[in-house]
């Protein structure tokens, strides 16, 4: 007769000594915590639909992917009181029940609607159709995250997902109803953070929190996945970690033992945690719901402050933009060019050609630059009118995980461009019109979205406020800044929060979306705003074309996340060369109702 398992156990639990004691769970390697955060037994957002009452499914679809996100009407009695929510909650799989798993994964058709796990366009659309429907109801908010991160795929990036999520937080940020977000499991990378902007942050106790998975952190920084475990030890993503670092509000204890063996305990455990979380946040006044968002979010992130005398050492303006050469028409082309037959291009380029391209190759698609922060700041601003904002100035990265050559590169990168951190500030004119400008270098690691730009943007939103004139932030990016873990992912609600201030007050924000603005840039100030699209710009979306082609093992499409893709897709409405900059934002300003 053949054995049938009834149960998953992962490698650790097999060991003899082992037991589910916190003593035991406590010695366990990072990376074995991780992999029991998502233990395929643990409950899933359906299994704590009974802490609630009146349950009734809402907004149920049969488009792809849309089930990894569901949303329910109910209602939870405390103290005699009887509140109605909105649940929005990722469900991660069909079941926890290992044996019906098992079963139902054996159907290729199920597979494809679990997604692995991730979810889709349509998902997030479903929780920002959910959070207006709250709004009109008055229930108040409850997010349940259990995900691997938002699906890379082409077909994903066609349907906008970077804008989708960015979207979500938006919403949340934005909500005239309470919000509480809930990680029960693994909440990693962008599927998590669309909808952990909320008023309070719960996590239960055996459960992660995490910018990118330990593996794929592994590979990048160390060129080889058998670093995981090191790599999830130095990114602090277990859910004490976060509490430590000012990133989850509460734990909600597994005292049993981890959920995927007590499932019933934990299930009270939830719903006696949440319930006060509800009661609390419900009996506040209602018209006081976005000024204590404001005050919450904007004590997120932790940064050091330098001097200027430090900033003297290094301080200096680099400009990439090319200039037509004195003596000649004609450029040196760059020696990896290739055209559709694949045979090597060697003669030089003719310049007018190339500034009118933005300096990407017509042969091959090749960027020869990438323009600096203080190129943007000289193509936007009027001559001589821009000065950094001193609230911003001094505002510098810390390394708050003591991540390996972090501080080493962050020296680096500011020798080499000139500036504290890889955004400056500032206030300008453009065409005599006073504005707020915020640029970004793609050199200075990567551009890449962290606590410290997310304080500057915060400042420098406050700033548009008090002198009551238009934003103009520039992105670009490769995403999340892993050096600082998830810490750094978490700034990005408080951005959108920032960024919804700046237009509840009246003003325009005009977002200039250059090549790269991927990732953590993409779904933060890259999805808000007026957005103008650099002329020829590429790699702009949420994932980027190599995660793409290695995940789904497949090339992507010819002008994949460039400016006349997205153009195409509908995604990219306005678009300008560099030197149209400037005139394109001032038609904007001039145009806007409040000018």
């Amino acid at each position: 007769m053949k054995h049938t398992v009834k149960q998953f156990f992962l490698p650790f639990e097999k060991k003899e000594h082992f037991s589910y004691s916190p003593e035991t769970i406590e010695q366990l390697s990072e990376y074995e915590k991780y992999q029991l955060s998502f233990h395929p037994e643990r409950p899933k957002y359906l299994d704590y639909l009974p802490a609630f009452d009146n349950v009734s499914e809402c907004l149920q679809n049969d488009l792809h992917g849309s089930c990894l996100i569901q949303t329910h009407r109910a209602e939870m009695t405390v103290g005699g009181k009887t509140w109605p929510v909105m649940l929005i909650g990722q469900q991660s799989g069909p079941t926890s029940n290992f044996e019906e798993l098992k079963w139902v994964m054996k159907d290729h058709h199920q597979v494809v609607r679990w997604n692995h796990g991730m979810p889709t366009p349509h998902a997030f659309e479903k929780a920002i159709e959910a959070i207006e429907i709250a709004e009109l109801e008055n229930r108040i908010v409850i997010t349940v995250i259990d995900t691997a991160g938002a699906d890379p795929t082409e077909e994903s990036e066609s349907g906008g997902i970077a804008w989708k999520i960015g979207r979500c937080m938006q919403a949340l940020a934005e909500s005239k109803v309470p919000t509480i977000s809930v990680i029960i499991n693994r909440g990693c990378s962008g599927g998590a953070i669309a909808l952990t902007g909320c008023d309070l942050v719960l996590a239960m106790e055996n459960s992660t929190y995490l910018v990118i998975s330990p593996e794929a952190c592994s590979s990048i920084l160390f060129r080889t996945r058998e670093k995981a475990n090191f790599a999830a030890e130095i990114s602090q993503i277990t859910a004490k970690e976060g509490l430590k670092n000012g990133i989850i509000d509460e734990i909600i204890p597994e005292s049993a033992g981890p959920a995927h063996r007590f499932p019933q305990e934990a299930r009270e455990s939830f719903g006696t945690v949440v319930g006060r979380c509800i009661e609390q946040l419900g009996s506040l006044p209602q018209e006081t719901v976005f000024e204590r968002r404001i005050e919450r979010w904007k004590n997120i992130g932790q940064w050091n402050a330098t001097t200027e005398e430090a900033i003297g050492s290094y301080e200096k303006t680099v400009y990439n933009f090319l200039h037509k050469p004195p003596k000649n028409r004609f450029v040196t082309r760059h020696k990896r060019c290739r055209n559709e037959h694949n045979r090597h291009v060697a003669d030089p380029v003719l310049y007018s050609r190339l500034l009118a391209d933005n300096f990407v190759c017509g042969t091959c698609g090749h960027r020869y630059v990438r323009l600096t922060a203080h190129d943007y700041i000289g193509l936007i601003a009027d001559e001589n009118t821009f000065s950094e904002h001193p609230e911003t100035r001094y505002i510098v990265d810390r390394d708050i995980l003591d991540f390996p050559d972090y501080s080493e590169k962050i020296l680096e990168a500011r020798e080499k461009n000139g500036m504290s951190s890889a955004i400056i500030t500032g206030n300008g004119q453009v065409d005599g019109h006073d504005v707020v400008l915020c640029t970004t270098s793609f050199g200075f690691l990567g551009g890449s979205f962290c606590m410290s730009t997310g304080e500057k943007i915060w400042q420098a939103c406050q700033i548009a406020i008090d002198r009551k004139i238009p934003l103009i932030i520039q992105a670009a990016g490769g995403g999340a800044r892993m050096h600082e873990g998830c810490s750094s992912m978490v700034s990005l609600p408080k951005i959108h929060l920032a960024i919804s201030r700046v237009q509840k007050a009246g003003l325009p924000v005009i977002t200039i979306v250059t090549d790269p603005t991927l990732g953590g840039v993409a779904i933060g100030f890259g999805s808000r705003g007026i957005r103008i699209f650099e002329h020829k710009a590429g790699n702009i979306g949420f994932s980027g074309k190599r995660v793409i082609e290695q995940y789904t093992g497949k090339n992507t499409s010819k002008d994949f996340q460039t400016t006349e893709w997205l153009e195409a897709k509908g995604f990219a409405n306005i678009v300008a060369h560099p030197l149209e900059l400037k005139a394109r934002i001032r038609e904007i300003i001039e145009a806007y109702p409040t000018h």
